[in-house]
């Protein structure tokens, strides 16, 4: 699916991945990256996101971090726009990280809210106004409450979207009813991506321009095929499709992310290992069961390889 352009180059649409980082003996497992970039890509998702929260950046260092995104970028080779996990809640620190990324050859950064010190509306607005003046990467903000402790008003973020590189939002506040009036107030060229995979029918079917979501490691095509089923007007077939398989994601939020996908991926044959590193472990026997009965993903292996 070709990329949309927008104020500031690419404007996201469709399905986004924030694609898992590999580990294998306590180490970033390249081969396994590059059988999942050419998998996904290969599956139609719209664009790549290393380094989020299901790339578990909060325990990656900073050369890992850099090896993961020139890993990334150079195994798309310009075949989908890369965004790199960027954020936290010291603002100078995360500008120069943002400034250094350009560098890397990725499009854009996404950059959470800043999370514990729980800043007031002009705290953000002035965190995301200074990154923002820091790179001309586009930036994608990530709006997640009940992980940061404070919530991104519509408000603020439409001041936001006047600078010119803020192109989107993922948008996980929680609340369905600040989401809906998020995507009827959007500006023109700046994009609405749900960060709640349950709703992405829902957010495609109000307007919204698709999604960031892990659970798209599984059912790829499916959630592909239902964001252009969407756009074409076609609305019945999209939800019928939505309704094979939407009963089945919240499963891969059982357990704290990405352990459940990574479970999968490996039974898949797409990873070497489930391995996740700590305070992340891996899942119970009890959600293994559950997955291999929902997603059968012995069975998806060879199709899906």
């Amino acid at each position: 699916m070709k990329a949309a352009t927008g104020k500031a180059g690419i404007r996201p649409e469709g399905v986004w991945l924030p694609v898992v980082t590999p580990f294998l003996n306590g180490k970033p497992d390249f081969e396994s990256l590059d059988v999942l970039i050419d998998h996904y890509i290969g599956k139609g998702i719209s664009g790549l996101i290393p380094l989020g929260t299901t790339g578990e950046s909060p325990t990656v260092s900073g050369a890992e971090f850099d090896r993961v995104i020139e890993r990334v970028v150079d195994r798309a080779r310009g075949r989908i726009p890369v965004f790199a996990g960027v954020g936290g809640n010291d603002t100078a620190r995360v500008a120069q990280q943002a400034k250094k990324a350009e560098k890397s050859g990725i499009q854009g950064i996404l950059s959470v809210c800043p999370y514990y010190n729980r800043p007031d509306q002009e705290g953000l607005f002035s965190h995301f106004l200074k990154i923002s003046e820091s790179t001309d990467l586009s930036i994608i903000i990530y709006n997640i409450p009940y992980r940061t402790g404070v919530n991104l008003e519509n408000g603020t973020l439409f001041r936001l979207a006047e600078c010119k590189n803020i192109v989107a939002v993922k948008d996980s506040s929680g609340n369905f009813k600040q989401s809906m009036d998020l995507i009827r107030g959007k500006p023109e060229g700046f994009s609405v991506m749900t960060g709640e995979d349950a709703l992405f029918f829902a957010t495609l079917a109000c307007g919204g321009d698709g999604g960031i979501l892990a659970a798209a490691h599984l059912r790829t095509e499916a959630f592909v095929q239902v964001f252009s089923l969407v756009r074409e007007n076609d609305v019945r077939s999209a939800l019928a499709l939505w309704n094979e398989f939407a009963g089945d994601i919240p499963l891969l939020f059982q357990e704290p992310n990405p352990a459940p996908v990574k479970y999968c991926l490996s039974r898949m044959g797409l990873i070497r290992s489930a391995e996740v590193r700590l305070p992340l472990t891996g899942i119970s026997g009890g959600l293994k069961s559950k997955l291999d009965g929902a997603f059968n993903p012995g069975a998806c292996k060879q199709q899906d390889r």
